[in-house]
């Protein structure tokens, strides 16, 4: 019972790493669709945000049955309490991808991103990639020590979303009232990816100490 108890869980993990490869490649092509104002990526984005849904459900079922039938304790209750948590933060990094997609898709043919801020989005669409790529990592290889690193990258993050504030807050801001607030959605998205991608490496950090 035990072995097929792990072997579940196992199963369940990877799940969970497609799910964080998923949002990643989705934020990775969101941020593409964005500045390139390319409308079959951003719609390429939405789409694929249904299979983000279908591994989460999947993933949750799986986790339920193993709290009802294994009646887990200790060290393995973590594991799959905080599987549950990952779920749902992969699925949300996921729909903020949507989130950048779908204003990449309003604004098309012309591109949400003024030429001012263009370098701050792409920055923060990478990092936003490689912590999901970190998170992948940590939860597939159950790293503690990584997960504390990612806690600290999401300072670049961090950074990044200050310096686009900065810029639309200066007087000399000449694209308008919808432009403005179109940027300001965005940084808070690209953020809030980063936190979902951080509080993965957080129940990983939870799953391995109990802390």
């Amino acid at each position: 019972m035990r072995s097929a108890f792990h072997h579940q869980l196992e199963t369940l993990t990877q799940e969970l790493g497609a799910m964080c490869a998923m949002a990643g490649e989705a934020i990775g092509l969101a941020t593409e669709a964005l500045l390139k104002a390319d409308l079959v990526l951003a719609e390429r984005v939405i789409a694929g945000q249904a299979d983000i849904v279908a591994v989460n459900t999947g993933a949750e079922e799986t986790a339920f049955a193993l709290l009802a039938l294994q009646a887990p304790v200790a060290t393995d209750l973590r594991a799959v309490v905080s599987a549950i948590g990952i779920a749902a933060d992969a699925q949300r990094m996921g729909g903020l991808a949507v989130h950048v997609a779908d204003i990449a898709r309003m604004r098309h043919p012309h591109t949400a991103v003024p030429d001012d801020v263009r370098r701050h989005i792409a920055e923060m669409g990478g990092v936003a990639e490689q912590l999901a790529g970190g998170a992948r990592e940590v939860l597939l290889a159950q790293d503690p020590r990584g997960a504390a690193q990612i806690r600290r990258d999401d300072d670049a993050m961090d950074e990044l979303h200050h310096q686009l504030l900065t810029a639309l807050m200066d007087p000399g801001w000449r694209h308008g009232v919808a432009a403005a607030v179109d940027v300001t959605l965005l940084g808070r998205f690209y953020e809030r990816f980063a936190d979902h991608a951080v509080q993965i490496a957080r129940r990983v950090i939870f799953q391995a100490t109990g802390r």
